[in-house]
């Protein structure tokens, strides 16, 4: 059942919107898992479209079950070509001296910040040999301090009376702050949305209001690049490159920043700030600018600027362990899906949209923060259970029929999980590869 979430979803958004329709539901299925997984995920996609109705004012809004479990793993269906592997070859769990710790390595330079630490070569066998004969919290303090990521496995009994645990789950699920007046919104057609974010709650998020109207630009760095997931979350979305350490590319992103909407951030607390866009000078470029913004671990207590990944946030919050023990498993057992960045980039959705909301009717604006391990705090509070559920296998009416030609070339994508007024979101962009399109509106 889902009223649970539901509830506290909704008492996170905030009560001054009653629902503006009924949500209906459809389809059924349980992905396996000893965590009510599958509740979140539609729960997290039916708040998002209750705001999306809200904002703009639809009388029929459907969810269908089974494709938003669906769509927590990956939608698009290449055609003809195959997509890489997300994981790079060393990510993964491995066992210390001490119990288990998972390596984060796909970006490059966290890859080579575990190698300094292991002082080994960069295979799995080495990598093993090398965390084999480390202490779990030692080797995760010392890949962090070096810049990595990384994660050793706590219960969640450890995680409860942990530091940063206790943090967490004294946060909100949404942290709001009332930032000003701005003109009245009128709904998402012609929305500018500047998105800053990275795999991959963030993306989700604006793909999401880009299916049903914003127009989204998203802007990357030189050197970044996801290869496994950029054919999944760039669809619907303009993507430009620029370098905040040029004084061009900053004079530009000003530009940008003055005339959007919304921006949306995924990066580590004080990160913008050291490049010199701080909230205060975020809003004295944008006046009114409604700043929605996500990170790992929560924005307060001593991890509140660790760099994190969904799958280390399973480890840390005791996910992963609990999975291992109900299932008498000999390692680490995850979620199905990477249900806490999908979760919370509904959750993300739902809020700008509610902050659009607060805009159109009063034209009040309101920033928002978000984190993963607050998400996980959400789904960890509804207790485990016995593993139930299964693998859900594509069938042909679950993909849309059209061919969508991505940069990679032609693929099918599952057909998504909303409805508002019988419709669904129209991407009008193919998904494509970054750093592709110029830096304006």
């Amino acid at each position: 059942m889902t009223q649970d979430f539901d509830r506290e979803i909704n008492e996170a958004l905030g009560r001054e919107f009653a629902p503006a329709t009924e949500v209906s539901r459809s389809g059924d299925g349980e992905l396996p898992s000893c965590f009510r997984v599958s509740d979140l995920a539609e729960a997290s996609v039916r708040a998002a479209a209750s705001e999306l109705a809200g904002l703009t004012g639809a009388r029929a809004v459907s969810v269908d079950r089974r494709l938003s479990l669906m769509w927590f793993s990956m939608s698009l269906r290449p055609a003809g070509w195959s997509l890489p592997s997300i994981w790079d070859p060393i990510a993964g769990d491995y066992r210390a001296d001490d119990g288990w710790i998972r390596l984060h390595t796909n970006a490059p330079h966290h890859r080579n910040a575990a190698l300094q630490v292991l002082d080994c070569a960069g295979d799995r066998e080495s990598v093993s040999g090398a965390v084999a004969a480390r202490n779990k919290d030692e080797l995760e303090a010392a890949i962090v301090a070096a810049g990595g990521a990384a994660a050793a496995m706590r219960s969640l009994e450890e995680w409860r009376t942990h530091p940063q645990g206790q943090a967490v789950s004294a946060e909100p699920l949404i942290q709001w702050r009332e930032i000003g007046q701005g003109r009245r919104i009128t709904g998402l057609d012609g929305l500018r949305v500047l998105d800053l974010t990275r795999v991959l709650a963030g993306p989700v998020a604006t793909r999401f209001l880009a299916g049903f109207g914003a127009e989204v630009l998203r802007i990357d760095p030189p050197d970044w690049n996801e290869p496994a997931v950029e054919p999944e979350v760039t669809v619907g979305k303009r993507r430009a490159g620029l370098d905040l350490h040029r004084a061009d590319d900053r004079r530009t992103f000003e530009a940008l920043l003055s005339e959007a909407d919304v921006l949306m951030h995924g990066y580590r607390p004080g990160a913008l700030e050291k490049l010199g866009y701080g909230d205060d000078e975020r809003q004295r470029l944008s006046p009114g600018l409604i700043d929605v913004c996500l990170d790992a671990y929560g924005w307060s207590g001593p991890w509140a600027g660790r760099r994190g990944f969904d799958s280390l946030v399973q480890m840390s919050c005791g996910i992963a362990d609990e999975g291992m023990t109900r299932s008498a498993g000999a390692q680490p057992v995850p979620l199905p899906v990477q249900a806490l960045d999908h979760a919370t980039g509904y959750l993300i959705a739902a809020a700008v949209l509610r902050a659009l909301r607060h805009a159109q009717a009063t034209g009040t604006r309101f920033s928002a923060r978000l984190s993963l391990a607050r998400t996980a705090a959400l789904l960890t509070g509804a207790g485990a259970r016995p593993f139930q559920g299964s693998k859900l296998e594509d069938r042909d009416a679950d993909l849309a029929p059209a061919l969508e030609q991505t940069s990679w070339g032609p693929a099918r994508r599952l057909t998504f999980p909303v409805r508002v007024d019988g419709k669904g979101p129209e991407w009008v962009l193919p998904a494509g590869l970054l750093r592709i399109d110029a830096a304006r509106w």
